[in-house]
């Protein structure tokens, strides 16, 4: 659909085609509301594109303590395994057991049994070192102890904003790429009324009106208004990951690895007939209108670990 061709007055304005605009695009959809969404380039172009793929249900979150958003995570885990299947698969992960790094057994054994009650499904196990290295050939003996076996999920996030996309348009959302929202209007009250958009193929601009608006554009959020805080902020953060040849590190399950250096958890897991390794936690001073890259520290940080 053209920009041209679509109404000016809308119930709800969503800024932003990643995988949280399009959530909110088809719960909107859903409840029968006027909605209508812009992404500047394609959808999903940003993070959620470039994720680790896994949509976990929050274990590392246990530790901190954070076990309401551990059981909230737990939850939409199995409610997008059961709603889109072939989209959003189980995943084997391996966890080995390390003397003297990361959490032990016990405390281990106690996450994951926490972790499957949320779950309302018992899916661990403890692998003594043999039977673990059996599934995790390439790992070093040193110091493993065993692991345990559970399991989490995994997806295609393009593939997953795409659809709910889709989905949302059949049931009379519209969705547009390729469209720039300029700046907000507001109303003679000052509230937010809607938007100048403009087609960034032609050139082409329209003014919108809309009920609410919202911002889904994440670490671009700040580029559109003040945060409703003058305490708030965003601090853009980036997590890159390194792509291996499935020849190079022939893994069949996700693997939790133990950073020596600072024992921060990493992945590496299978995907689409390669290996991925990741991922950093580093502050993205970059312009953030652009492809993001990783730094050469960041590589090096993340080849320490295998």
């Amino acid at each position: 659909m053209e920009l041209s061709e679509i109404r000016t007055q809308w119930d709800l304005l969503v800024i932003g085609g990643g995988i949280a605009g399009a959530g909110i695009l088809s719960e909107a959809a859903r409840l029968g509301i006027r909605v209508l969404l812009c992404e500047e380039r394609d959808f999903a172009w940003g993070t959620s594109s470039r994720s680790s793929k896994l949509v976990h249900g929050g274990l590392r979150y246990l530790k901190e303590g954070r076990f309401h958003l551990t059981h909230e995570s737990v939850i939409h885990r199995q409610r997008l395994l059961a709603e889109a299947p072939g989209l959003v698969t189980p995943i084997p992960f391996l966890m080995p057991i390390h003397k003297g790094m990361g959490p032990g057994r016990l405390a281990t054994k106690i996450g994951l049994s926490i972790y499957d009650m949320m779950a309302g499904r018992w899916g661990h196990r403890y692998l003594a070192q043999e039977e673990f290295l059996w599934l995790a050939p390439g790992l070093g003996r040193a110091g493993l102890q065993g692991g345990f076996l559970f399991q989490d999920a995994q997806t295609d996030d393009a593939r997953l904003v795409l659809r709910l996309i889709f989905e949302a348009e059949q049931r009379g959302a519209t969705a547009l790429n390729y469209t720039r929202v300029l700046g907000l209007s507001r109303d003679r009250s000052g509230m937010v009324s809607g938007a100048s958009l403009q087609d960034t193929d032609t050139g082409q601009g329209l003014e919108v009106q809309a009920k609410a608006v919202i911002n889904a554009t994440g670490p671009r959020a700040g580029s559109f208004h003040d945060p409703p805080d003058p305490g708030l902020g965003l601090r853009p953060l980036r997590g890159s990951h390194l792509v291996f040849p499935h020849w190079r590190l022939p893994v069949h399950s996700a693997i939790t690895l133990i950073h020596p250096q600072d024992h921060r958890p990493l992945f590496v897991f299978p995907w689409e007939g390669a290996v991925i390794l990741g991922t950093t936690d580093v502050d993205h001073t970059e312009e953030l209108s652009q492809e993001p890259t990783m730094s050469p520290q960041e590589a090096l940080y993340m080849m320490e670990c295998l």
